[in-house]
C-alpha cells in the first residue's frame, strides 16, 4: 500500500480546502487541514506528521514520502496491536472495526467513543471508506430529518453542521405528460432541512476524529475475515497493484487485515459483505422473513438563475414518465447557492426490458414544469445509486457472531417518507451501544436486536410497511390505499401485505414489448452518458481485474440477449454493459467496468442473478466535491493557482511548461 505524497497546505493556507479534483491526477493529493493526521488516503498528499524542512513555511511542505498503513498508524500510536505474521498480510488490531463512512457507520464510531468518556474508558475505533475521501461516493441533495442527530449530538448547531437550508415549501404532484397536478403533500417535512449529505458526514468524520476515532479512506474491504468457529473477526483489503491479467505490477502492495472483537458493516445499499454475511448466515429468515426490493435513483445537482431559486423548496411528483405499472417518483430540493438536486427514482421490479432509467430520467427534465426551471442552468454534478425499498418486511435479524449489520445494508429506509438517513443513523447508534456493552461489561450482541425492535425506528416502520407493497397493483390502486393508510389507519391496518416477485424475476420476456424509442438529448436539459460520467467523476485505475464478475460467462449471449434483449445494457445508468460485434458475427457482452458509478443496480436486476459486483482497489469509483464547479476552465485556474503558490513560497523551482507536462 505505498503511496507517494506530496504537496500538504495547513490550516494557515490561503488555498485552505483546495479543489478536490486532483485527488486522481498524477502529482497531488490536498489533504483536508482539519482531518486527522491518521488519514493515509489513496493519491497524493503529504502527511502531516512529516515535519517542515527548516527556514520554511509550513505553506512550503511539498515533498515526496513513502508509507503504507501499518508504518502510518506505528508513527502516530493509533492502534492497540500490529502483526505480521498473518498469511503474508499485515494484520492490525482494534476493539471495533467499522465498514464504510456513511451516516450509519460514522454514527456507531461517534456513539462509542462518546461512552467510552462517559465510562471512563478506552475501546479504539476504526472506520473504513472505500471512496478515495469521507463522503466521496454520496452525491448532494438530501432532505434531513434531525431526530437522530439531535441524540448524537445535541449541540450540532452551535457546531458547524452543514446544516442551514429549513424546507420552506413542500409540493406533491401528479405529472401528465404536459401537466403537473397538485396533491395534498404526505411528507410532512417541517422541522427536516435540505442539505448536502456528503456535507455533513465529512462534519461527522471530523467529529468522530476529534474523539479519538481512526479513519481510513481509500481502503476497500474485500474480505470478511473468520476464526475457527465461523465467527467474524474482522474484514482484510484487497491487493493493491494487481493487473488486469491477474499477474502483479511493480506497485503491487497486499491487503491488510483489520481484526476487532466486534465487526459493523455500514456499506450503505447491498454492500458486498453485508449481502454475503445475510445469506450465510440466514439472517433474513432469522428477521422478517421476506426479500429485500429495491430501486434505483439518478440524480443531478443543478446550478440554477437566481430567480428561480427558492432555497428550502421540496418536491415530489409521481407519474409521468413511467408507465402506470411502474413504481417511482422524481424529487427536486432547492439546496443552498443557487444549487437544486433533481432526480428520478424507479423500482427495480419494472417489467419491461427496454426501459431505461437513465433515458426515463434525462425525458423527464423535458417536462414543461421542470424544463423552464432547469433552462438557464448548469449540471455539477451527476450519480446514481440503489435503494433499499423493502421496509419493514424485509428487515434481517442484524446481529451475527462477532458483529452486526448497520444502516442501508440491513434496509431501514421509511419508503413514504424517501428518508433513511436517520433511521440510518440511529441503528449506528444502537448497535455501538450493544457493541460497547459486550465489550465493557460483558453482554451478547443480539441485545443490538433487542434495541432496534423497541426503538422509534421498529415503530416508524411498523407503521409504513403497507406503502410500498399496495403500488403492486399499480399506480392508481396504490395512491389510494396508501390515502387510507395516511389518513384513516395511520399505519394501524391489522394487515401486512407482502411484496411480489423478487427484482431480478419481475423482468418480462422482450417479446411481449415494444422497444422504447427515447429522445435524443438536446445537450441543454438532457444528456447523454458519456457526458453525464464527466460529471460524476468516475475514475477507476483501469489495468486491474474487473470488480463486476460473472458467475457464468455464457449467459449474458445464451440467455440475456435472446430473450430479455441485453437489459444490462439500459439498467446500467452508466453504460457498463454493452453488446459488440464479436469475432464470429455474433454479438458478445463487453463490460467498461471502469465506468462503474457503484450504482449496484447489476448486482440486483440481472434476471439470472449472473453479475457479482465487488470492490475495486480502494478510491474507485465516482467522485462528490460538494457541488463544486469541475470544468476544465476552473481546473486550470486552479492549477495556475497551484503553480503560482509553490512558485512564490519557493518551494520548488519548476517551469510552467514542465509543471504543465508533470500534471
Amino acid at each position: 500500500m505505498h503511496r507517494l505524497l506530496c504537496f500538504f497546505p495547513s490550516k494557515s493556507n490561503p488555498l485552505k480546502n483546495p479543489i478536490s479534483p486532483f485527488r486522481n491526477l498524477p502529482i497531488f493529493r490536498t489533504e483536508n487541514p482539519t482531518r486527522s493526521p491518521l488519514r493515509p488516503a489513496t493519491g497524493f498528499g503529504l502527511h502531516p506528521s512529516v515535519p517542515t524542512p527548516p527556514n520554511r513555511s509550513p505553506l512550503s511542505r511539498f515533498h515526496l514520502v513513502s508509507t503504507n498503513l501499518s508504518s502510518l498508524i506505528h508513527s502516530t500510536g493509533g492502534t492497540r496491536r500490529f502483526s505480521g505474521e498473518s498469511g503474508g498480510r499485515e494484520a492490525l488490531h482494534y476493539d471495533v472495526v467499522i465498514v464504510g463512512a456513511g451516516p450509519a457507520g460514522l454514527s456507531a464510531a461517534i456513539r462509542l467513543k462518546q461512552l467510552c468518556r462517559a465510562r471512563n474508558t478506552d475501546l479504539s475505533v476504526c472506520v473504513l471508506e472505500k471512496g478515495s475521501e469521507v463522503g466521496a461516493h454520496i452525491i448532494s441533495g438530501n432532505v434531513f430529518e434531525p431526530r437522530a442527530l439531535d441524540e448524537l449530538i445535541p449541540c450540532w448547531r452551535d457546531e458547524g453542521a452543514p446544516i442551514e437550508v429549513p424546507v420552506s415549501h413542500d409540493k406533491f404532484w401528479l405529472l401528465t405528460e404536459n401537466r403537473a397536478l397538485s396533491l395534498p403533500s404526505p411528507f410532512d417535512n417541517k422541522g427536516n432541512y435540505v442539505i448536502s449529505l456528503s456535507q455533513l458526514v465529512r462534519w461527522m468524520a471530523t467529529k468522530a476524529e476529534e474523539l479519538g476515532v481512526e479513519i481510513y479512506p481509500g481502503f476497500a474491504a474485500s474480505e470478511i475475515l473468520y476464526d475457527e468457529d465461523d465467527k467474524v473477526v474482522g474484514v482484510a483489503t484487497n491487493d493493491m497493484g494487481v493487473a488486469k491479467d491477474g499477474s502483479k505490477k511493480e506497485t503491487f502492495q497486499r491487503g491488510v487485515e483489520l481484526k476487532g472483537h466486534i465487526t459493523l458493516l455500514a456499506e450503505g445499499c447491498r454492500g458486498s459483505l453485508s449481502e454475503k454475511i445475510i445469506r450465510d448466515y440466514k439472517l433474513r429468515d432469522k428477521g422478517q422473513g421476506q426479500h429485500q426490493t429495491y430501486a434505483i435513483g439518478i440524480k443531478e445537482v443543478w446550478e440554477i438563475e437566481e430567480g428561480k431559486h427558492v432555497p428550502g423548496t421540496v418536491l415530489h411528483t409521481v407519474g409521468w414518465p413511467l408507465d402506470m405499472k411502474t413504481y417511482g417518483g422524481s424529487f427536486l430540493y432547492h439546496m443552498n447557492n443557487r444549487q437544486i438536486s433533481i432526480g428520478l427514482v424507479i423500482a427495480l421490479n419494472y417489467r419491461n426490458p427496454y426501459l431505461s432509467p437513465f433515458d426515463e430520467f434525462q425525458k423527464l427534465k423535458h417536462h414543461p414544469a421542470i424544463k423552464s426551471l432547469l433552462e438557464g442552468g448548469s449540471v455539477l454534478q451527476y450519480g446514481a445509486r440503489t435503494l433499499n425499498e423493502g421496509g419493514f418486511q424485509s428487515i434481517p435479524n442484524p446481529v451475527f457472531p462477532g458483529g452486526a449489520i448497520i444502516g442501508c445494508s440491513a434496509g431501514y429506509i421509511n419508503v413514504p417518507k424517501i428518508k433513511g438517513t436517520h433511521t440510518a443513523m440511529k441503528s449506528g447508534m444502537l448497535a455501538a451501544e450493544a457493541a460497547f456493552n459486550v465489550l465493557d461489561g460483558g453482554a451478547q450482541m443480539e441485545m443490538y436486536w433487542d434495541s432496534l425492535k423497541r426503538s422509534w425506528i421498529w415503530e416508524e416502520l411498523y407503521r409504513s410497511r403497507n406503502y410500498r407493497p399496495a403500488f403492486e397493483y399499480g399506480l392508481i390502486p396504490g395512491l389510494a390505499f396508501s390515502a387510507l393508510e395516511r389518513y384513516v389507519f395511520r399505519g394501524r391496518l391489522p394487515l401486512t401485505l407482502k411484496h411480489g416477485k423478487p427484482d431480478h424475476e419481475a423482468t418480462d420476456i422482450a417479446g411481449v414489448h415494444t422497444p422504447i424509442q427515447y429522445p435524443r438529448p438536446d445537450g441543454r436539459v438532457s444528456f447523454d452518458v458519456p457526458t453525464s460520467l464527466y460529471r460524476s467523476n468516475t475514475n477507476h485505475e483501469h489495468d486491474q481485474p474487473a470488480h463486476l464478475r460473472l458467475r457464468d460467462p455464457t449467459i449474458p449471449e445464451r440467455v440475456n440477449l435472446p430473450l430479455y434483449a441485453g437489459p444490462e445494457s439500459r439498467y446500467c445508468p452508466a453504460r457498463v454493459y454493452e453488446y459488440v460485434p464479436d469475432e464470429k458475427h455474433g454479438m458478445k457482452l463487453h463490460i467498461n467496468a471502469q465506468n462503474c458509478l457503484h450504482c449496484k443496480a447489476c448486482d440486483v436486476k440481472d434476471p439470472k442473478q449472473n453479475i457479482e459486483w465487488t470492490v475495486p482497489e480502494g478510491g474507485g469509483g465516482p467522485g462528490n466535491f460538494g457541488g463544486k464547479d469541475l470544468s476544465l476552465s476552473k481546473i486550470a485556474e486552479v492549477l495556475g493557482k497551484y503553480y503560482l503558490h509553490m512558485q512564490i513560497l519557493s518551494a520548488v523551482s519548476i517551469s510552467m511548461e514542465d509543471f504543465i507536462n508533470l500534471c
